[in-house]
């Protein structure tokens, strides 16, 4: 065996296994049509971008803000918030590549954050968005930094809730998941079960106990969609390019910063350090709030973030500081 090599062959014999456990108890996962997911759909909550159907939610009237979840979740994420928004804006939730009710690509570009960038323009572009303002959470949050740092003539102020940087998408891919069957195998056995995803909720909430049942199942069937292997291949294996990052100090557009308190998975350390390096940063303290506040905590998420929204809701205007 050549050095280097063991632990990436232990993880191969582990899931060579797995995989014939499946094979002989019938536990690989099955996956839904993406045909059926369709049929159930609201026509007007699918757009066409490219020839992929991207599913958003689209709510509210005024200056629009843009919402994209993190990694995992979905237009799902923003539910426990978005009639509170959307009496303050028009409000789009975006399905991203890989997640929720879109199409799955095969392209492994989709998956990249230039990739997911050019669905959120795409969309954007659809229905006819012009300038907006933009909300990330963990993962989402990458991308709209991405995002905003590339097209700052697109985007006119951020919110981050809890926000992973733009080097998440590299960092986080695995040489374990280099090979596609290996990486497919992976997700219909492990990474798509009941038990995975419950402990990947109860790792971003700060109380357990709202770690429901029905919680769990409304993740699972959002994910449990045909195109998986495809989604998380592109979204974890490496792509052999340098992580994306951008200079924070010449991100110069209002951002506000909204953070659980008790997050364990991004800590608030890591965001007090961030929005001190951007010129027109701001930070609120959510206590008692862990990684996904707007799930876990919706109506401190929604106080914090009103003030913020009232003073950019007219076109063009730039808010001005906290009142």
């Amino acid at each position: 065996m050549r050095a280097g090599q063991g632990p990436w062959r232990k993880v191969g014999l582990a899931l060579a296994a797995a995989a014939v456990m499946a094979a002989g108890t019938g536990g690989c996962i099955a996956m839904r049509p993406y045909a059926e997911v369709v049929a159930t759909l609201p026509a007007e909550s699918l757009i066409e971008v490219e020839g992929q159907r991207v599913h958003v939610v689209d709510r509210g009237a005024g200056e629009p803000l843009v919402l994209l979840h993190g990694f995992g979740a979905s237009t799902l994420l923003w539910e426990p918030v978005l009639d509170e928004l959307s009496a303050l804006r028009r409000v789009v939730a975006i399905d991203l590549n890989g997640f929720g009710w879109t199409e799955r690509p095969a392209a492994r570009e989709a998956y990249t954050l230039a990739g997911q960038e050019r669905l959120v323009l795409g969309v954007a572009d659809a229905l006819g968005l012009g300038r907006f303002d933009l909300a990330g959470h963990s993962y989402g949050g990458a991308i709209a930094l991405f995002l905003a740092s590339r097209h700052p003539e697109r985007v006119r102020a951020l919110v981050l809730a809890d926000s992973a940087m733009p080097a998440y998408g590299t960092l986080r891919r695995r040489r374990r998941y280099a090979s596609r069957a290996l990486a497919g195998l992976y997700v219909r056995t492990i990474g798509l079960t009941e038990a995975r995803v419950r402990a990947g909720l109860r790792a971003a909430y700060a109380d357990d106990s709202k770690v429901t049942d029905e919680l769990v199942r409304a993740y699972l069937e959002r994910l449990r969609v045909e195109g998986v292997t495809d989604a998380f291949f592109g979204l974890t294996a490496p792509t052999g390019a340098p992580p994306d990052r951008i200079d924070l100090e010449r991100l110069a557009l209002p951002t506000l910063f909204v953070w659980g308190a008790e997050d364990e998975l991004i800590p608030l350390a890591d965001a007090r350090a961030t929005a001190a390096r951007m010129p027109e940063a701001e930070l609120v303290e959510l206590p008692g709030c862990g990684h996904s506040p707007m799930e876990e905590c919706p109506r401190a998420f929604v106080t914090a973030v009103r003030p913020f929204l009232e003073r950019t809701a007219a076109t063009g205007q730039r808010p001005r500081g906290p009142g």
